[in-house]
């Protein structure tokens, strides 16, 4: 029997250190790169430093909550009501009045602000029991409060008690839109909040209709409500991919120059396509689409509070059509701020927007030292 042992232990001596050498060799190829996972970090370090040479700022100083920088006016509103003060909120939708597109970027917000604490909004409703103003803030900010106890994961990783408290959230933010509405019968706002609870709450499309000639009827070409009527027609929510491109197409056609609503059809695209590839995105569609945006860019007011998310969609898609240089000036315009369609849908927004806007400026490098 020990002379069993001892042949049976020199057999495993050798299985025993091949079994170590493989692990090994696992262990090396998982942490150490290859040759070519070191030149790909060295290109992507050296873009990163001709990106900073030009500018633009790192990974860890983009700002992922806007898609721009705030007016500094609106900016002093925000800091005055996180200290509890809703007076200048007042000031600024009184002094907005009926330019419906700042209004409607002004609640949003102060309802994201009033979703997280809300003691200044009461305040507010309390000395001004019937304010339009404070009346709109606070159904925006039921329904941000709503899609934010949602979450932002698909429906298969989202709990029963998430979507138990959403669609309770929802269905009592019905009452505090139909008031807002009730109080300034102008206003398309709160009709804008309301497309929000017609993708919650599953509205039939012709229900949805009647939403939307509201809005039309107030604001026919108002970028806000556009984008969110989008964001219902398409085929993850309550439409195809046929009525979100058939929404957009029609949108951006009947729109006067500077409206921006020609970055819809560049957003039904973007929202459907599955493809691997840069294909899609270079027909003569996308090309004649990426060239209308240029063109209602430029026309655009330059402190229209939407065209920073025109320009980050500009940047993308006029790098997928190596169009690089009209690429870098758009992110030249939009760097510091990522949160917008693309970068958007990333887990790490300023990564996947450090990350395309280096690209861009490696391109752009190589070829002028090549033509130099």
């Amino acid at each position: 029997m020990t002379v069993l042992f001892w042949i049976l232990g020199a057999l495993a001596v050798p299985t025993l250190i091949f079994v170590l050498w493989l692990a090994w060799v696992f262990v090396k190829e998982l942490f150490h790169p290859t040759p070519d996972d070191d030149a790909e970090a060295a290109e992507a370090a050296e873009a990163a430093r001709a990106a900073e040479e030009l500018g633009l700022l790192p990974v860890e100083r983009q700002t992922t909550d806007l898609a721009a920088p705030l007016p500094a006016e609106w900016a002093a509103v925000l800091t005055a009501v996180r200290a509890g003060d809703w007076q200048p909120a007042a000031d600024l939708l009184a002094a907005i009045g009926r330019d419906w597109e700042r209004r409607s970027a002004a609640t949003y917000l102060l309802a994201e602000r009033a979703a997280e604490e809300d003691s200044w909004l009461l305040a507010w409703e309390a000395a001004r029991r019937d304010d339009p103003d404070a009346a709109v803030v606070r159904a925006r900010s039921t329904v941000i409060l709503a899609w934010d106890l949602r979450g932002g994961k698909k429906a298969q990783y989202t709990s029963r008690e998430q979507f138990d408290a959403f669609h309770r959230t929802l269905a009592g933010a019905r009452a505090e839109v139909a008031r807002a509405a009730e109080l300034n019968p102008d206003d398309p706002t709160p009709y804008i909040a309301e497309i929000w609870l017609a993708l919650g709450l599953g509205y039939p499309n012709a229900q949805m209709d009647k939403v939307w000639a509201e809005i039309t009827a107030r604001a026919p070409h108002h970028y806000e409500a556009h984008f969110s009527a989008l964001q219902y027609w398409c085929a993850k929510w309550r439409g195809s991919e046929r009525l979100a491109a058939e929404f957009a197409e029609r949108a951006a056609a009947e729109a006067p120059p500077g409206s921006l609503l020609t970055a819809l059809p560049l957003i039904a695209h973007f929202e459907h396509d599955e493809s691997e590839d840069t294909e899609a995105d270079n027909t003569p569609q996308m090309l004649a689409r990426v060239d209308a945006a240029l063109a209602d860019a430029a026309a655009a007011d330059p402190s229209h509070p939407r065209l920073p998310e025109l320009r980050h969609l500009l940047a993308f898609y006029l790098h997928l059509q190596d169009r690089n240089e009209a690429a870098l000036e758009q992110f030249k315009l939009v760097d510091g701020y990522v949160n917008a369609l693309p970068w958007r849908y990333r887990g790490n927004k300023a990564a996947y927007y450090c990350q395309v806007r280096d690209t861009v400026v490696r391109t752009v490098t190589q070829t002028a030292t090549a033509d130099a």
